[in-house]
């Protein structure tokens, strides 16, 4: 789902790479893409990833997880 996500929002999707941790009924989603398309993805003010945040954690609600998505420097 994060991958659906943020592909639309960035010049170079090939490039979108999602990998993910689980620990117990948490998860922890790493979002990796190309660096000029890092500021997209995080918008003005991290709006953008926030509203990326909210959006997978509400749909991790129904499988009973907790997600947590991060972004790498």
């Amino acid at each position: 789902m994060l991958r659906v996500l943020v592909r639309p929002l960035v010049e170079r999707p090939e490039e979108v790479e999602v990998s993910g941790r689980e620990e117990g009924s948490r998860v922890r989603l790493t979002l990796r893409v190309a660096e000029e398309d890092m500021g997209r993805v995080i918008g003005r003010q991290g709006r953008t990833i926030n509203a990326i945040r909210k959006v997978v954690k509400a749909a991790s609600v129904r499988l009973g997880k907790r997600v947590n998505v991060e972004v790498p420097d």
